[in-house]
């Protein structure tokens, strides 16, 4: 099992000051959040992602990458293009934030790049429930 799902963490959150709502604290993992259930842990990726739109800018599937899985540490180009794929949109999508079949798709593919198995849709929108 990944480190992501052993978490209940699919997008792979790092441990920050900021405490999300079902995170287990004191982690058992020094660098990564924990939380109590999957859709929890889909709950604070679609919280962050909109987040980057609102705080950071980001309008494109690219950007929103890019920002999530920085070149400095990943295949960015590489995620980007799955993540698209897996949602059938140009790397130019521009995600509407608000709508849950598109942020559900965006976050079932973010965990896909990270855990390398497909998402538990019933879990991924549980955490669009808990928004």
């Amino acid at each position: 099992m990944t480190r992501g799902l052993r978490n209940n963490n699919p997008g792979n959150i790092r441990l920050s000051r900021t405490l999300w709502q079902g995170e287990v604290r004191p982690s058992r993992d020094k660098s990564f959040c924990q939380f109590r259930s999957m859709a929890y842990g889909y709950r604070a990726l679609m919280k962050l992602l909109r987040n980057y739109r609102r705080v950071n800018g980001c309008r494109t599937i690219a950007d929103f990458i890019n920002r999530w899985a920085p070149p400095v540490e990943n295949n960015t180009s590489g995620y980007i293009r799955r993540v698209c794929t897996e949602m059938q949109v140009p790397t130019s999508h521009i995600p509407d934030v608000g709508d849950r079949a598109t942020m559900c798709a965006f976050a079932a593919a973010i965990s896909l790049v990270e855990n390398g198995v497909p998402a538990v849709m019933a879990d991924v929108e549980a955490g669009w429930n808990l928004l």
